[in-house]
């Protein structure tokens, strides 16, 4: 049997590692990009670019436009800071529905190609604190997909309990940590690499970065216990 999986892609650190995870798992893997009119899309290049350099065979860019029009973020409005936050503390970045709309579509998609897991970067264990990267979130959106597709489809988040030192140690593990460093874009104001160094992306980005190269053993160690390898 043709094992197929879809994988939510952005070329961010996080996807792009998820991409590399899934490749030697799956026959076949889809790459969906959304285009939301996000202020950074200039990660939308990144990602075909990168999904054509690791040799996946079907990329698609799906317009998604309406959120930018119903979701008031500053990934959405240029007016709005990056860095200020909004209530409750969820950054202002935080885009509502974002990964309601976009798991959604790709488990759609997935029914139609056959595809037995959709795959998505988020992680609970160190990220902006968005509420739609939670465990629980992800579990209770995959119970609904199933039911309402009468589909069993997995949604996996193998990051969900890695800090960013685990997730670089992830790239590390599959012999790609120069690819992720260097060619991603995690950066909400649009910067390859590194970033512009401002943005809570950014932060989390070099954070986990810095811890990675100060212990790459113990963070691969870590790694490989999390995920069973």
């Amino acid at each position: 049997m043709n094992k197929k999986a879809v994988i939510v892609f952005s070329g961010g650190q996080d996807s792009t590692t998820c991409l590399i995870h899934a490749l030697p798992m799956y026959d076949e893997v889809h790459c969906l990009t959304f285009d939301y009119g996000q202020r950074h899309r200039a990660e939308i290049d990144v990602a075909q670019q990168l999904s054509k350099r690791l040799g996946v065979k079907v990329h698609k860019v799906l317009d998604t436009s309406l959120l930018n029009e119903l979701a008031v973020s500053s990934l959405t409005r240029d007016n709005i800071p990056i860095a200020r936050s909004t209530r409750a503390g969820v950054p202002a970045t935080f885009v509502p529905g974002r990964n309601i709309l976009f798991l959604t579509l790709a488990s759609i998609y997935a029914y139609q190609v056959g595809a037995e897991a959709v795959i998505t970067g988020v992680s609970e264990a160190e990220s902006s604190g968005y509420p739609d990267c939670s465990d629980e979130f992800v579990s209770v959106l995959n119970d609904a997909v199933k039911l309402g597709m009468d589909y069993n489809l997995r949604i996996e988040a193998p990051l969900m309990w890695l800090n960013k030192a685990e997730t670089w140690a992830l790239a590390e593990y599959h012999n790609q940590f120069e690819l992720v460093r260097y060619h991603t874009l995690t950066c909400y104001n649009g910067v390859m690499g590194s970033g512009c160094g401002d943005c809570d992306a950014c932060g989390l980005r070099s954070g986990g970065l810095s811890r990675f190269l100060q212990g790459r053993a113990e963070a691969m160690d870590h790694m490989k216990f999390k995920l069973g390898l």
